[in-house]
C-alpha cells in the first residue's frame, strides 16, 4: 500500500500523521510526503535550508521512502491563481500514485491549509487518480485555533493506534529544532503526548492519532 501525507509547511505531516506514517513504514507500507511550500524572500535563507534539511533527517525516523518538495511561496499561496496549485499537487499524485491520502483540515485557521485541502481534493477527484482513501488530520496551533461555531470543527472518525510509534512521532518533533516550543506552547513535545492520550481515550488505547474521513471506498 502506498500512503502520501500532503503538508502545506514542514513538520505539519509530523504534528498531524506521524505515528501513522511510521506505523505503515513499518508494517512494510511505502510512506511518501509532499510538502507544499518553502519560504521565499520573507524567509532567512539559512532557515529555509534548515527547514528542509530537519524535513529529510524526521521522515528518515520515521521510515518515509521520500520526502517530495513542491517550493510554492509559504504564506503566499492565496496569491496564485488556483488552477497552478491545483496542476501541481496533480503532478505528484501521478507521479506517486497512492492509494492514501492524508490531507491538512480545512477548517484549520492557517490560510494555506485551506488551500492545500482544497486543491488536493481536486487533484484527487475520482476517476482520476490512485487514490481510495482521503483523511484529514489536525495540526496543533492550527486546527484548534480557528473561530469556534463559525467554521468547520475537528470531529474525528478514524483513529490510529499509535501507542507503539508514538516516542518516534516525539523524536521527529524534536528533530524540527526550528519549529518545535518549549511548554506550554501547543508545538511542543509535552502537547503532542498529551494529545495524543487525549484522542487514544476516545476509543480506548493508549495514544491515537485521529482524522476526519472524506472518502474511503471499499476493496
Amino acid at each position: 500500500m502506498r500512503m502520501l501525507v500532503i503538508a502545506p509547511h514542514p513538520d505539519d505531516e509530523v504534528f498531524g500523521a506521524g505515528g501513522t506514517m511510521a506505523k505503515y513504514a513499518d508494517a512494510g507500507n511505502e510512506v511518501h510526503v509532499l510538502i507544499i511550500t518553502k519560504g521565499d524572500e520573507l524567509f532567512d535563507p539559512k532557515l529555509i535550508e534548515r527547514g528542509r534539511e530537519e524535513a529529510v533527517r524526521a521522515h528518515a525516523l520515521l521510515g518515509v521512502k521520500k520526502t517530495h518538495f513542491a517550493d510554492l511561496p509559504s504564506i503566499k499561496l492565496d496569491t496564485l491563481p488556483q488552477y497552478e496549485i491545483n496542476d501541481r499537487i496533480s503532478t505528484f499524485l501521478r507521479q506517486i500514485e497512492p492509494e492514501l491520502l492524508f490531507l491538512p483540515f480545512p477548517g484549520d485557521i492557517n490560510r494555506d491549509h485551506q488551500i492545500v485541502h482544497s486543491s488536493a481534493m481536486v487533484a484527487a477527484r475520482p476517476l482520476q487518480t490512485t487514490v481510495r482513501c482521503i483523511y484529514c488530520y489536525e495540526v496543533l496551533s492550527s486546527t484548534n485555533w480557528n473561530s469556534p461555531a463559525m467554521t468547520a470543527a475537528f470531529v474525528p472518525n478514524v483513529f490510529c493506534d499509535v501507542s507503539t510509534t508514538i516516542d518516534r512521532k516525539i523524536a521527529a518533533a524534536n528533530l524540527y529544532e526550528s519549529q518545535i516550543k518549549a511548554y506550554p506552547h501547543e508545538r511542543s513535545p509535552e502537547s503532542i503526548m498529551v494529545l495524543s492520550r487525549y484522542r487514544g481515550g476516545f476509543v480506548g488505547m493508549e495514544h491515537a492519532e485521529a482524522f476526519v474521513c472524506v472518502r474511503h471506498i471499499l476493496p
